[in-house]
C-alpha cells in the first residue's frame, strides 16, 4: 500500500470560528486540536500540517467541572535553578483568559515542528469580535 500524500499547493484550508461560551474546556479543546491537525479530512496524513484555522472567540466565559479553577495548577520553569512557577486556573483567566484554551490545545497537538505550526493556525480571542471577518469563517458546532 502506498501513503497519499497530498501536494502542498492542493491543500484547502478552511477558517472556522468556535463559540466558547459555557463550553467545557477539555470537550472544546479536543475538537479544536482535532480541526488543526487536519483530522476530519480523508486527506489526512500524520507527517503533513493539512488542517484548518480556527478562531476561538468568548474565551474568557470557558467553564471547568468541579474545583478545578482552584486546584488546576500550571507549572512552568523559568530555566534557572529554583525556578518553578505555579499559577492556579482561575488566575491565568483572571490575567491572561486565551491562554487557558492555548495550553489546553498545545498539550494535544505533537510536540513536533508540525505541532507548532499548526498551533499558529489557532487564533482564540477573549471577548466576541475578531479581525478575521475578510476570511470568511464557518461555524463550528461543539
Amino acid at each position: 500500500m502506498k501513503t497519499y500524500y497530498t501536494p502542498v499547493n492542493e491543500i484547502d484550508r478552511k477558517w472556522f470560528v468556535a463559540d466558547a461560551d459555557g463550553k467545557v474546556l477539555g470537550r472544546i479543546a479536543t475538537e479544536i486540536a482535532h480541526r488543526l491537525r487536519g483530522k476530519h479530512k480523508p486527506t489526512f496524513c500524520n507527517f503533513q500540517d493539512n488542517g484548518d484555522f480556527v478562531i476561538v472567540v468568548n474565551a474568557e466565559k470557558i467553564h471547568l467541572t468541579g474545583n478545578k479553577w482552584d486546584d488546576k495548577i500550571y507549572h512552568h520553569h523559568t530555566g534557572y535553578p529554583g525556578g518553578i512557577k505555579s499559577q492556579t486556573a482561575r488566575e491565568i483567566q483572571t490575567k491572561k483568559p486565551e491562554e487557558l484554551i492555548r495550553m489546553a490545545v498545545r498539550g494535544m497537538l505533537p510536540k513536533n515542528k508540525i505541532g507548532r505550526a499548526q498551533l499558529k493556525k489557532l487564533k482564540v480571542y477573549a471577548g466576541k469580535d475578531h479581525p478575521h471577518q475578510a476570511q470568511q469563517p464557518e461555524n463550528l458546532e461543539i
